[in-house]
């Protein structure tokens, strides 16, 4: 049985005016194109919907229970026109991120939130993944935009650089490395290092972790996993600053006195492609971010084409640490074993 929606809007406007005349003159329809209608709605259910006794049209019970699922069934009819309409005008039915988890979620979440207040028809799966792991997604999925660290050049890619992500050496206060000064990459060795592990099935870096972590080494899914790990003085390992503001404000988490240095950073690559015209959601969400984590890290953020390498820059509010004889961290790391952020 099909349900006639214009039968149910005609049941609204005659609640709404009290009669079938006020209800025909609203609607721009004689009385008898009205009552006609409504006839034809109780034959078809098989229920009367009106009690034509009284003086102004009232609905009987069985007509207040029809009317009020009738409403939702307009209701869900209006949704489907208006999300038709803007898929006219461009709007994607479906998009996908993929993000690293290193990355802040607050900017990604300020563009969704704007993105649901235009009242948006575009689904959006957001998927977090880490490292290389990222860009394996990307692809794999066909998904519109990526937040990576590290990419593999691609002549379809629009890379976008986000303000730099800083990273810190840490452990917790009552780690043995929280004492100790000037420590080697070797005495970092006889201690737990707690990293991030590529989580995409594509991703199969085992062995190569475990020849550059140590011996000892503790693979985790994600930085709030491994923050708590770390506070557990489970060992020692690099986090964004962003992340842990408060337990170096209180004290639970220190710097490791590292002579490599303490302190990295790296500019995430904001990704989209050039070999498809963007839709309103992916422009949108694009403008968005790059605004939003221009206020949250920084107001450095740059536009190339293709997947431009840009190795880590100097912390925007704080100059990296140097080893005692003034090198960097970086040129140390290649003489001595890097203890640059691995995730």
């Amino acid at each position: 049985m099909i349900v006639d929606l214009g039968a149910l809007r005609i049941l609204e406007a005659i609640l709404a005016q009290g009669s079938f005349a006020k209800a025909a003159l609203s609607l721009n329809r004689t009385q008898a194109a009205i009552s006609y209608q409504v006839r034809k709605l109780e034959e078809q259910l098989g229920v009367v919907i009106f009690d034509r006794n009284s003086y102004r049209a009232q609905l009987t019970p069985a007509g207040l229970l029809i009317l009020q699922e009738g409403r939702q069934l307009l209701h869900h009819s209006e949704r489907i026109h208006s999300i038709a309409h803007k898929l006219k005008q461009g709007w994607e039915p479906y998009l996908q991120i993929v993000v690293d988890g290193a990355i802040p979620m607050e900017p990604v979440m300020r563009a969704l939130k704007a993105m649901v207040e235009r009242d948006a028809p575009t689904r959006v799966q957001l998927k977090i993944e880490f490292l290389h792991g990222v860009q394996a997604c990307f692809e794999s999925d066909g998904a519109a935009m990526m937040i990576a660290r590290d990419i593999e050049d691609d002549p379809f890619y629009r890379v976008t650089l986000l303000p730099e992500l800083a990273f810190l050496l840490c452990v917790s206060s009552d780690h043995p490395l929280a004492a100790r000064c000037a420590v080697s990459s070797t005495e970092l060795r006889e201690h737990v290092k707690i990293t991030i592990k590529g989580s995409h099935i594509r991703i199969d870096n085992s062995e190569r972790l475990a020849a550059t972590d140590g011996v000892r080494a503790l693979y985790l899914s994600d930085f709030e996993t491994k923050k708590r790990a770390i506070l557990r003085g489970i060992g020692y390992g690099w986090l964004p600053i962003y992340l842990i503001a408060d337990e170096l404000r209180d004290g639970r988490l220190r710097p490791v006195d590292c002579v490599n240095g303490n302190r990295d950073g790296y500019r995430p690559k904001f990704v989209t492609r050039l070999n498809r015209e963007p839709g309103q959601a992916e422009q949108l969400l694009e403008r968005e971010m790059l605004a939003n984590f221009a206020a949250f890290l920084g107001d450095d953020v740059a536009p190339r084409r293709g997947a431009a390498s840009v190795g880590a820059a100097s912390l925007a509010s704080e100059p990296p640490a140097r080893r005692r004889d003034g090198s960097s961290p970086a040129r140390a790391a290649q003489r001595q074993g890097s203890t640059a952020p691995q995730v």
